[in-house]
């Protein structure tokens, strides 16, 4: 399986990556994410999807406001239909979308084990 890296888009706050293979495309994000580049880390993001969803690394990010959080949240649109997957979300960012009321934990189906 051969992965390549592609250069999405940057300016001087912010790097966007994609890792393309075989399957979901795999986003890095790294910098800054602000009103200044929030419709292009879109353009971005919808410039790569190609199934049903695609991951988002935000692990790298040092900011982002409500602006980036919106384009990577998608709160208009229904929780079935959203098709950005984040990643590596840090303490920060899991504080800014509690706050906002956009934080969705995935729920955790136990299989009881047998004996």
């Amino acid at each position: 399986m051969s992965v390549q890296e592609r250069l999405l888009y940057q300016d001087q706050q912010l790097r966007i990556t994609v890792a393309t293979a075989p399957g979901v495309p795999a986003v890095t994000l790294i910098g800054e994410i602000d009103a200044t580049n929030s419709s292009a880390l879109a353009g971005a993001l919808a410039s790569c999807r190609q199934g049903t969803y695609i991951v988002v690394d935000t692990g790298e990010l040092t900011f982002i406001d409500v602006s980036g959080l919106r384009v990577l949240v998608m709160p208009t649109v229904p929780p079935s239909e959203r098709w950005i997957r984040l990643h590596n979300v840090t303490p920060y960012q899991r504080r800014l979308l509690r706050m906002m009321g956009w934080f969705y934990q995935p729920r955790v189906h136990h299989v009881p084990l047998q004996g």
